[in-house]
Protein backbone atom coordinates (compact mmCIF):
# COMPACT_ATOMS: atom_id res chain seq x y z
CA UNK A 1 0.00 0.00 0.00
CA UNK A 2 2.71 2.38 0.92
CA UNK A 3 4.79 2.21 -2.16
CA UNK A 4 1.08 2.28 -4.28
CA UNK A 5 0.37 5.94 -2.46
CA UNK A 6 4.58 7.23 -3.17
CA UNK A 7 3.87 6.72 -6.77
CA UNK A 8 0.50 8.44 -6.49
CA UNK A 9 2.62 11.44 -5.15
CA UNK A 10 5.42 11.24 -7.18
CA UNK A 11 3.26 11.68 -10.31
CA UNK A 12 0.98 14.31 -9.31
CA UNK A 13 3.84 16.37 -7.87
CA UNK A 14 5.35 15.91 -11.39
CA UNK A 15 1.89 16.48 -13.45
CA UNK A 16 1.71 19.79 -11.39
CA UNK A 17 5.08 21.22 -11.79
CA UNK A 18 4.92 20.25 -15.16
CA UNK A 19 2.09 23.09 -16.04
CA UNK A 20 -0.46 20.43 -16.16
CA UNK A 21 -2.42 21.20 -13.64
CA UNK A 22 -6.00 21.61 -14.58
CA UNK A 23 -8.45 19.05 -15.05
CA UNK A 24 -9.68 18.62 -18.15
CA UNK A 25 -13.54 19.90 -17.35
CA UNK A 26 -12.76 22.85 -15.67
CA UNK A 27 -13.00 25.86 -17.98
CA UNK A 28 -10.99 28.92 -16.81
CA UNK A 29 -13.63 30.48 -14.50
CA UNK A 30 -11.06 31.75 -12.64
CA UNK A 31 -7.51 30.96 -12.65
CA UNK A 32 -6.54 26.86 -11.26
CA UNK A 33 -4.11 26.20 -8.82
CA UNK A 34 -0.49 24.89 -9.76
CA UNK A 35 0.66 24.90 -6.09
CA UNK A 36 4.70 24.14 -5.65
CA UNK A 37 7.01 26.07 -8.18
CA UNK A 38 9.39 23.24 -7.31
CA UNK A 39 10.28 20.06 -8.90
CA UNK A 40 9.59 17.79 -5.82
CA UNK A 41 10.51 13.63 -5.56
CA UNK A 42 10.51 11.49 -2.77
CA UNK A 43 13.67 12.96 -0.23
CA UNK A 44 16.52 11.11 0.54
CA UNK A 45 18.76 11.10 3.84
CA UNK A 46 22.20 12.67 3.44
CA UNK A 47 24.95 10.70 2.11
CA UNK A 48 27.35 11.61 4.88
CA UNK A 49 26.90 11.07 8.41
CA UNK A 50 28.77 13.33 9.97
CA UNK A 51 28.00 12.06 14.30
CA UNK A 52 26.31 9.18 15.54
CA UNK A 53 24.86 9.21 19.19
CA UNK A 54 23.86 6.05 20.47
CA UNK A 55 21.05 4.99 22.53
CA UNK A 56 21.86 4.34 26.62
CA UNK A 57 18.63 3.24 28.07
CA UNK A 58 15.21 2.01 27.03
CA UNK A 59 12.16 3.45 28.53
CA UNK A 60 9.62 1.36 29.77
CA UNK A 61 6.39 1.86 29.03
CA UNK A 62 7.41 5.91 27.24
CA UNK A 63 8.53 7.02 31.29
CA UNK A 64 11.84 7.06 32.47
CA UNK A 65 13.06 6.78 36.15
CA UNK A 66 12.62 10.12 38.71
CA UNK A 67 16.56 11.59 38.05
CA UNK A 68 16.11 10.98 34.19
CA UNK A 69 12.45 12.19 34.13
CA UNK A 70 13.79 15.57 36.39
CA UNK A 71 17.00 16.32 34.20
CA UNK A 72 16.75 14.85 31.11
CA UNK A 73 19.93 12.79 30.03
CA UNK A 74 20.34 13.05 26.37
CA UNK A 75 19.89 16.53 25.94
CA UNK A 76 23.62 17.64 26.00
CA UNK A 77 25.43 15.01 24.51
CA UNK A 78 22.77 14.82 21.21
CA UNK A 79 22.89 18.65 21.35
CA UNK A 80 26.96 18.71 21.23
CA UNK A 81 26.93 16.28 18.19
CA UNK A 82 24.66 18.65 16.35
CA UNK A 83 26.56 21.83 17.59
CA UNK A 84 30.01 19.99 15.98
CA UNK A 85 27.91 18.98 12.88
CA UNK A 86 26.98 22.48 12.14
CA UNK A 87 27.24 23.95 8.50
CA UNK A 88 28.21 27.25 6.77
CA UNK A 89 27.49 26.05 3.38
CA UNK A 90 24.94 24.19 1.51
CA UNK A 91 26.17 21.06 2.22
CA UNK A 92 23.87 18.42 4.37
CA UNK A 93 25.24 16.12 6.78
CA UNK A 94 23.54 13.07 9.17
CA UNK A 95 23.43 13.13 13.12
CA UNK A 96 22.08 9.55 13.52
CA UNK A 97 20.46 8.31 16.62
CA UNK A 98 21.35 5.03 16.95
CA UNK A 99 19.89 1.90 18.37
CA UNK A 100 22.81 0.03 20.51
CA UNK A 101 22.01 -3.18 21.17
CA UNK A 102 18.70 -3.64 23.62
CA UNK A 103 18.53 -0.02 23.45
CA UNK A 104 16.58 2.17 21.77
CA UNK A 105 15.43 5.00 23.39
CA UNK A 106 16.56 8.99 23.96
CA UNK A 107 15.13 11.53 26.45
CA UNK A 108 16.13 14.88 26.15
CA UNK A 109 14.90 19.14 26.71
CA UNK A 110 14.69 21.45 23.48
CA UNK A 111 17.23 20.56 20.71
CA UNK A 112 18.25 22.79 17.98
CA UNK A 113 19.25 21.26 14.55
CA UNK A 114 21.61 23.87 12.70
CA UNK A 115 21.93 24.69 9.14
CA UNK A 116 22.66 22.12 7.10
CA UNK A 117 21.89 19.28 9.34
CA UNK A 118 19.24 16.33 9.21
CA UNK A 119 18.65 14.75 12.52
CA UNK A 120 18.34 10.60 11.52
CA UNK A 121 16.43 8.40 13.44
CA UNK A 122 16.96 4.32 13.43
CA UNK A 123 13.45 2.57 12.49
CA UNK A 124 14.15 1.19 16.05
CA UNK A 125 14.34 4.31 17.65
CA UNK A 126 12.58 7.09 19.68
CA UNK A 127 13.01 10.25 21.44
CA UNK A 128 10.89 11.28 24.20
CA UNK A 129 10.57 15.05 24.86
CA UNK A 130 10.76 16.02 28.16
CA UNK A 131 7.95 16.35 30.38
CA UNK A 132 9.45 18.57 32.50
CA UNK A 133 8.18 22.41 31.98
CA UNK A 134 10.82 23.86 33.18
CA UNK A 135 12.97 22.75 30.11
CA UNK A 136 11.46 24.31 27.61
CA UNK A 137 11.23 27.59 29.54
CA UNK A 138 11.62 30.99 27.48
CA UNK A 139 13.15 33.50 29.62
CA UNK A 140 10.99 36.46 30.41
CA UNK A 141 7.67 34.93 29.69
CA UNK A 142 4.78 33.41 31.05
CA UNK A 143 5.52 30.30 32.84
CA UNK A 144 5.37 27.33 30.96
CA UNK A 145 2.69 24.82 31.77
CA UNK A 146 0.38 27.19 33.17
CA UNK A 147 -2.36 28.30 31.59
CA UNK A 148 -1.57 32.61 30.75
CA UNK A 149 -2.72 35.06 28.32
CA UNK A 150 -0.36 34.48 25.72
CA UNK A 151 0.82 30.60 24.97
CA UNK A 152 4.29 31.84 24.13
CA UNK A 153 6.12 30.84 27.71
CA UNK A 154 7.00 27.09 26.30
CA UNK A 155 10.35 26.47 23.56
CA UNK A 156 9.74 23.86 21.20
CA UNK A 157 11.26 20.00 21.59
CA UNK A 158 12.91 20.35 18.14
CA UNK A 159 14.25 24.18 16.37
CA UNK A 160 15.11 23.42 12.93
CA UNK A 161 17.51 26.84 12.45
CA UNK A 162 19.12 27.76 9.62
CA UNK A 163 18.50 26.34 5.88
CA UNK A 164 19.09 22.94 4.89
CA UNK A 165 18.12 21.40 7.78
CA UNK A 166 15.18 18.61 8.59
CA UNK A 167 13.84 15.50 10.36
CA UNK A 168 14.28 11.68 8.49
CA UNK A 169 14.59 7.99 9.51
CA UNK A 170 15.67 5.01 7.97
CA UNK A 171 12.51 2.62 7.93
CA UNK A 172 13.09 -0.97 8.22
CA UNK A 173 11.15 -4.36 6.26
CA UNK A 174 8.35 -4.30 8.95
CA UNK A 175 7.53 -0.84 8.19
CA UNK A 176 8.85 0.96 11.40
CA UNK A 177 10.61 4.49 11.76
CA UNK A 178 11.90 6.51 13.89
CA UNK A 179 9.55 8.39 16.37
CA UNK A 180 9.63 11.71 18.34
CA UNK A 181 7.22 11.24 21.15
CA UNK A 182 5.94 14.52 23.22
CA UNK A 183 3.98 12.47 25.50
CA UNK A 184 1.62 15.18 25.66
CA UNK A 185 -0.90 12.65 27.70
CA UNK A 186 1.72 11.80 30.45
CA UNK A 187 1.73 13.71 33.64
CA UNK A 188 4.03 16.59 33.58
CA UNK A 189 6.99 16.38 35.87
CA UNK A 190 6.13 18.40 39.26
CA UNK A 191 2.35 18.71 38.02
CA UNK A 192 -1.06 17.06 38.39
CA UNK A 193 -1.70 17.66 34.86
CA UNK A 194 -0.81 16.05 31.72
CA UNK A 195 0.02 18.92 28.43
CA UNK A 196 -3.72 17.98 26.97
CA UNK A 197 -5.17 18.78 30.22
CA UNK A 198 -3.88 21.99 30.63
CA UNK A 199 -5.13 22.74 26.73
CA UNK A 200 -8.81 21.54 28.06
CA UNK A 201 -8.32 23.47 31.17
CA UNK A 202 -7.17 27.02 28.84
CA UNK A 203 -10.80 26.55 26.81
CA UNK A 204 -12.51 29.56 27.26
CA UNK A 205 -10.20 30.64 29.84
CA UNK A 206 -6.70 31.67 27.94
CA UNK A 207 -3.80 29.76 26.59
CA UNK A 208 -2.04 27.16 27.25
CA UNK A 209 1.97 27.50 28.15
CA UNK A 210 2.74 23.55 26.07
CA UNK A 211 5.92 23.58 23.64
CA UNK A 212 5.47 22.52 19.86
CA UNK A 213 6.66 18.83 18.50
CA UNK A 214 8.66 20.88 15.72
CA UNK A 215 9.13 24.34 14.46
CA UNK A 216 11.27 26.00 11.83
CA UNK A 217 11.36 29.55 11.68
CA UNK A 218 13.30 31.55 8.87
CA UNK A 219 14.70 28.43 7.65
CA UNK A 220 14.41 27.44 4.03
CA UNK A 221 14.67 24.03 2.31
CA UNK A 222 13.37 21.87 5.65
CA UNK A 223 12.57 18.29 4.81
CA UNK A 224 10.39 15.82 7.46
CA UNK A 225 10.65 12.30 5.89
CA UNK A 226 9.92 8.83 6.91
CA UNK A 227 9.31 10.05 10.47
CA UNK A 228 6.57 9.67 13.19
CA UNK A 229 5.54 12.60 15.45
CA UNK A 230 3.56 10.96 18.24
CA UNK A 231 1.51 12.18 20.93
CA UNK A 232 2.77 16.14 20.69
CA UNK A 233 1.50 18.57 23.48
CA UNK A 234 0.72 21.13 20.92
CA UNK A 235 1.35 22.33 17.59
CA UNK A 236 2.91 18.72 15.26
CA UNK A 237 5.17 20.87 12.69
CA UNK A 238 5.04 24.97 12.39
CA UNK A 239 6.71 26.46 9.52
CA UNK A 240 6.95 29.94 9.50
CA UNK A 241 8.10 32.52 7.32
CA UNK A 242 10.67 30.89 5.18
CA UNK A 243 10.44 29.01 1.44
CA UNK A 244 10.74 25.43 0.57
CA UNK A 245 9.28 22.98 3.00
CA UNK A 246 8.88 19.15 2.03
CA UNK A 247 6.95 16.77 3.90
CA UNK A 248 6.95 13.45 2.40
CA UNK A 249 5.68 9.83 4.39
CA UNK A 250 5.48 11.45 7.72
CA UNK A 251 3.17 9.79 10.26
CA UNK A 252 1.22 11.92 13.33
CA UNK A 253 -0.30 10.21 15.34
CA UNK A 254 -2.18 12.32 18.28
CA UNK A 255 -6.02 11.23 18.98
CA UNK A 256 -8.85 13.45 17.72
CA UNK A 257 -9.60 14.69 21.77
CA UNK A 258 -6.23 15.98 22.00
CA UNK A 259 -7.40 20.00 22.14
CA UNK A 260 -4.99 22.11 19.47
CA UNK A 261 -2.47 19.73 18.24
CA UNK A 262 -2.46 21.15 14.44
CA UNK A 263 -0.84 19.03 12.19
CA UNK A 264 1.33 20.89 10.18
CA UNK A 265 0.66 24.42 9.69
CA UNK A 266 2.98 26.62 6.94
CA UNK A 267 2.56 29.99 7.79
CA UNK A 268 4.33 32.96 5.66
CA UNK A 269 5.44 29.78 3.55
CA UNK A 270 6.27 29.77 -0.49
CA UNK A 271 6.88 26.37 -1.81
CA UNK A 272 5.57 23.61 0.13
CA UNK A 273 4.64 20.25 -0.71
CA UNK A 274 3.07 17.90 1.96
CA UNK A 275 2.93 14.31 0.02
CA UNK A 276 2.16 10.67 1.08
CA UNK A 277 1.70 11.45 5.13
CA UNK A 278 -0.74 10.47 7.12
CA UNK A 279 -2.45 12.72 9.71
CA UNK A 280 -4.20 12.22 12.97
CA UNK A 281 -4.45 15.22 15.41
CA UNK A 282 -7.06 17.44 17.63
CA UNK A 283 -7.21 20.12 15.56
CA UNK A 284 -6.52 20.86 11.85
CA UNK A 285 -5.11 18.63 9.77
CA UNK A 286 -3.23 20.93 7.87
CA UNK A 287 -3.61 24.88 8.58
CA UNK A 288 -2.18 27.25 6.05
CA UNK A 289 -1.77 30.62 7.74
CA UNK A 290 -0.94 34.11 6.83
CA UNK A 291 -0.70 36.42 9.32
CA UNK A 292 2.04 38.72 8.90
CA UNK A 293 3.71 37.25 5.96
CA UNK A 294 1.98 35.53 2.46
CA UNK A 295 1.63 31.85 1.79
CA UNK A 296 2.00 30.72 -1.50
CA UNK A 297 2.77 27.70 -4.44
CA UNK A 298 1.47 25.10 -1.77
CA UNK A 299 0.70 21.32 -3.01
CA UNK A 300 -1.19 19.11 -0.28
CA UNK A 301 -0.66 15.68 -2.21
CA UNK A 302 -1.88 11.81 -1.37
CA UNK A 303 -2.32 12.43 2.10
CA UNK A 304 -4.46 10.91 4.92
CA UNK A 305 -6.42 12.71 7.58
CA UNK A 306 -7.68 11.35 11.24
CA UNK A 307 -9.71 12.89 13.53
CA UNK A 308 -8.92 16.46 12.66
CA UNK A 309 -10.56 19.32 11.90
CA UNK A 310 -9.90 19.22 7.88
CA UNK A 311 -7.28 20.65 5.32
CA UNK A 312 -7.49 24.13 6.54
CA UNK A 313 -6.80 28.07 5.38
CA UNK A 314 -6.57 30.17 8.58
CA UNK A 315 -7.89 31.25 10.13
CA UNK A 316 -4.90 34.40 9.89
CA UNK A 317 -5.06 35.02 6.34
CA UNK A 318 -4.35 39.40 6.68
CA UNK A 319 -1.39 38.88 4.30
CA UNK A 320 -2.81 36.83 1.76
CA UNK A 321 -3.14 33.00 0.91
CA UNK A 322 -2.88 32.22 -3.28
CA UNK A 323 -1.79 29.21 -5.50
CA UNK A 324 -2.71 26.36 -3.07
CA UNK A 325 -3.41 22.80 -5.00
CA UNK A 326 -5.29 20.21 -2.97
CA UNK A 327 -5.37 16.54 -4.41
CA UNK A 328 -5.81 13.06 -4.03
CA UNK A 329 -6.63 13.34 -0.50
CA UNK A 330 -8.67 11.52 1.93
CA UNK A 331 -10.10 12.58 5.21
CA UNK A 332 -12.11 10.53 7.98
CA UNK A 333 -14.13 12.13 11.20
CA UNK A 334 -12.95 9.26 13.15
CA UNK A 335 -9.43 8.63 14.35
CA UNK A 336 -7.62 5.92 14.46
CA UNK A 337 -8.30 5.36 18.30
CA UNK A 338 -11.99 5.23 17.34
CA UNK A 339 -12.70 8.87 18.74
CA UNK A 340 -15.15 10.87 16.68
CA UNK A 341 -13.54 14.39 16.24
CA UNK A 342 -15.68 16.63 17.70
CA UNK A 343 -15.47 19.56 15.13
CA UNK A 344 -14.45 16.63 11.82
CA UNK A 345 -14.14 19.08 8.65
CA UNK A 346 -13.45 18.19 5.13
CA UNK A 347 -11.98 20.80 3.41
CA UNK A 348 -11.99 24.43 5.10
CA UNK A 349 -11.31 27.97 4.46
CA UNK A 350 -11.95 29.69 7.66
CA UNK A 351 -11.09 33.70 8.65
CA UNK A 352 -12.58 36.39 9.86
CA UNK A 353 -12.89 40.28 9.69
CA UNK A 354 -10.59 40.70 12.74
CA UNK A 355 -6.97 38.45 10.82
CA UNK A 356 -8.98 38.56 7.16
CA UNK A 357 -7.14 38.98 4.15
CA UNK A 358 -7.39 37.54 0.32
CA UNK A 359 -7.98 33.76 -0.31
CA UNK A 360 -7.17 32.96 -4.04
CA UNK A 361 -6.27 30.27 -6.49
CA UNK A 362 -7.26 27.65 -4.56
CA UNK A 363 -8.42 24.23 -5.69
CA UNK A 364 -9.35 21.20 -4.71
CA UNK A 365 -9.50 17.55 -6.69
CA UNK A 366 -10.53 14.09 -6.08
CA UNK A 367 -10.89 14.31 -2.11
CA UNK A 368 -12.89 11.53 -0.66
CA UNK A 369 -14.52 12.23 2.81
CA UNK A 370 -15.80 9.65 5.58
CA UNK A 371 -18.28 10.64 8.20
CA UNK A 372 -17.21 14.67 8.47
CA UNK A 373 -19.65 17.27 10.39
CA UNK A 374 -18.62 19.62 8.00
CA UNK A 375 -17.51 18.48 4.11
CA UNK A 376 -17.08 22.03 2.80
CA UNK A 377 -16.58 24.85 4.99
CA UNK A 378 -15.91 28.18 3.74
CA UNK A 379 -16.70 30.88 6.74
CA UNK A 380 -15.62 34.21 6.74
CA UNK A 381 -17.10 34.86 10.24
CA UNK A 382 -14.77 32.54 12.06
CA UNK A 383 -14.63 33.82 15.91
CA UNK A 384 -16.17 36.59 14.98
CA UNK A 385 -17.54 39.22 12.18
CA UNK A 386 -16.13 42.56 13.87
CA UNK A 387 -12.72 44.14 12.49
CA UNK A 388 -11.49 45.89 9.40
CA UNK A 389 -9.82 43.22 7.29
CA UNK A 390 -12.50 41.75 5.55
CA UNK A 391 -11.98 38.29 4.01
CA UNK A 392 -11.96 37.99 0.44
CA UNK A 393 -12.47 34.41 -0.65
CA UNK A 394 -12.00 34.22 -4.69
CA UNK A 395 -11.30 31.85 -7.94
CA UNK A 396 -11.87 28.92 -5.25
CA UNK A 397 -12.18 25.29 -7.18
CA UNK A 398 -13.97 22.36 -5.91
CA UNK A 399 -13.70 19.08 -8.41
CA UNK A 400 -14.62 15.53 -7.91
CA UNK A 401 -15.43 15.62 -4.24
CA UNK A 402 -16.98 12.73 -2.54
CA UNK A 403 -18.53 12.85 0.75
CA UNK A 404 -19.81 9.70 2.80
CA UNK A 405 -21.70 8.58 5.82
CA UNK A 406 -22.33 12.22 7.29
CA UNK A 407 -23.19 12.03 11.01
CA UNK A 408 -26.36 13.09 11.40
CA UNK A 409 -26.36 16.95 11.44
CA UNK A 410 -23.54 17.30 8.93
CA UNK A 411 -23.55 20.37 6.92
CA UNK A 412 -21.92 22.53 4.55
CA UNK A 413 -20.96 26.06 4.33
CA UNK A 414 -20.48 28.41 1.60
CA UNK A 415 -20.65 32.47 2.44
CA UNK A 416 -18.71 35.54 1.69
CA UNK A 417 -18.16 38.48 4.09
CA UNK A 418 -20.79 40.77 2.20
CA UNK A 419 -22.52 41.73 -1.17
CA UNK A 420 -19.25 43.83 -2.13
CA UNK A 421 -16.73 40.53 -1.21
CA UNK A 422 -19.03 37.48 -2.14
CA UNK A 423 -17.61 34.00 -1.62
CA UNK A 424 -16.32 33.09 -5.99
CA UNK A 425 -16.16 29.59 -5.94
CA UNK A 426 -16.44 27.08 -8.85
CA UNK A 427 -17.99 23.54 -7.89
CA UNK A 428 -17.62 20.52 -10.25
CA UNK A 429 -18.81 16.81 -10.04
CA UNK A 430 -19.75 17.22 -6.18
CA UNK A 431 -21.68 14.59 -4.41
CA UNK A 432 -22.24 15.04 -0.65
CA UNK A 433 -24.83 12.79 1.35
CA UNK A 434 -26.11 15.54 3.47
CA UNK A 435 -28.39 17.79 2.14
CA UNK A 436 -27.78 21.01 4.24
CA UNK A 437 -25.97 24.09 2.75
CA UNK A 438 -25.54 27.19 4.35
CA UNK A 439 -25.27 29.83 1.74
CA UNK A 440 -24.60 33.47 1.47
CA UNK A 441 -23.15 36.17 -0.27
CA UNK A 442 -22.05 33.43 -2.95
CA UNK A 443 -21.33 33.81 -6.60
CA UNK A 444 -21.10 29.60 -6.95
CA UNK A 445 -20.85 28.07 -10.86
CA UNK A 446 -21.95 24.42 -10.64
CA UNK A 447 -21.85 21.48 -12.48
CA UNK A 448 -22.82 18.24 -11.45
CA UNK A 449 -23.29 19.26 -8.10
CA UNK A 450 -25.44 17.68 -5.82
CA UNK A 451 -25.87 17.76 -1.69
CA UNK A 452 -28.26 14.86 -0.39
CA UNK A 453 -29.52 14.62 -3.66
CA UNK A 454 -31.08 17.45 -4.40
CA UNK A 455 -28.73 19.88 -6.88
CA UNK A 456 -27.50 23.20 -5.70
CA UNK A 457 -29.61 25.75 -6.09
CA UNK A 458 -30.32 29.71 -5.53
CA UNK A 459 -32.55 29.51 -2.61
CA UNK A 460 -32.01 33.48 -1.69
CA UNK A 461 -31.46 36.56 -2.99
CA UNK A 462 -27.37 36.70 -2.50
CA UNK A 463 -26.59 33.84 -3.39
CA UNK A 464 -26.44 33.07 -7.47
CA UNK A 465 -25.76 29.69 -8.68
CA UNK A 466 -24.89 29.49 -12.37
CA UNK A 467 -24.83 26.57 -14.16
CA UNK A 468 -21.24 25.75 -15.99
CA UNK A 469 -20.29 24.10 -18.79
CA UNK A 470 -21.04 20.37 -18.72
CA UNK A 471 -18.10 18.72 -16.69
CA UNK A 472 -16.22 15.82 -17.53
CA UNK A 473 -17.47 12.77 -16.12
CA UNK A 474 -16.21 11.89 -12.66
CA UNK A 475 -13.62 9.21 -12.65
CA UNK A 476 -15.44 6.01 -11.95
CA UNK A 477 -12.30 5.05 -9.22
CA UNK A 478 -14.63 4.70 -5.78
CA UNK A 479 -13.39 6.59 -2.52
CA UNK A 480 -11.26 4.40 -0.78
CA UNK A 481 -10.25 4.63 2.59
CA UNK A 482 -7.17 2.85 4.04
CA UNK A 483 -6.82 1.86 7.90
CA UNK A 484 -3.92 4.24 9.43
CA UNK A 485 -0.71 2.35 9.32
CA UNK A 486 0.58 0.72 12.71
CA UNK A 487 3.21 2.40 14.26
Amino acid sequence: MRNRFVAVGTMLALLVLSGCAGPAGISSAGQLASGDRRQVSEPVAPIRTCATVSAQRTLTGGAGDDADEAAPPDTARIQQALDDCARTDDSVVAVRLAASDTLTDFLSGPLTVRQGEVLLLDSTVTLYGSRNPADYQIAGRETCGTVGRSGGGCAPLLTLSGAHTGLTSAPDAAGRQGRIDGRGGQTMWGAQQSWWDLAQAAKGHGMQNVPRLVQASKADDVTLHDIDLVDAAGIHVSFQDADGLTVWGVRIQTPATARNTDGIDPAGATDVTIADSWIMDGDDGIAIKAGSEPSAHISILGNHFFGTHGISIGSETTAGVSDVLVADDTVSGTDALGNASAASTGIRIKSSPKVGGIVRQVTYRRICLDAVKAPLDIDPFYGGSNGPNVPRFQDIVVSDLRATNSPRGATSVLKGADAAHPLRVRLENIDVDARPVQASDADITAAGVVFGGAELSSESSDVHVSDADAPTPAEATPCVFPSYPAL
